[in-house]
This record gives C-alpha cells, structure tokens and sequence, in this order.
C-alpha cells in the first residue's frame, strides 16, 4: 500500500516556496527575470503576514 506524505500547514508551504524563490533568486542576474522572483517573495511574505493577522483571534480563543 502506498503510504501518504504528511500534510503541510499553510505556513510551511509559503515558507518551502519562499525558500525555493529565494535560491532561484540568488542566480539571476538584474533585469526583468530578478524583479518578478522578487516581486513574489513579496507576495509570498504579504500571504504570510496577512495568514498570521487572520488567525490571530483563532488563537486568543484557544486560550
């Protein structure tokens, strides 16, 4: 039988891709190509941002 990875939180799966962004980036060469790959570790870090404000009442009713 074949086994099923563990699932990923939100959180890990923007970090893993900011992650990935980030190494390409470090490869490019300025111009075009760079600004975009840049442009999305901003969004990437806005989700991330945004996703923490969001759980944050989540959080304090655990409590």
């Amino acid at each position: 039988m074949r086994r099923r990875s563990e699932p990923h939180t939100f959180e890990q799966r923007l970090k893993a891709e900011q992650l990935r962004l980030e190494h390409e980036l470090s490869g490019l060469p300025d111009g075009q190509q760079r600004d975009s790959v840049m442009a999305r570790i901003d969004q990437l870090q806005t989700a991330a941002a945004m996703h923490d404000f969001l759980m944050l009442p989540e959080a304090a009713a655990a409590r």
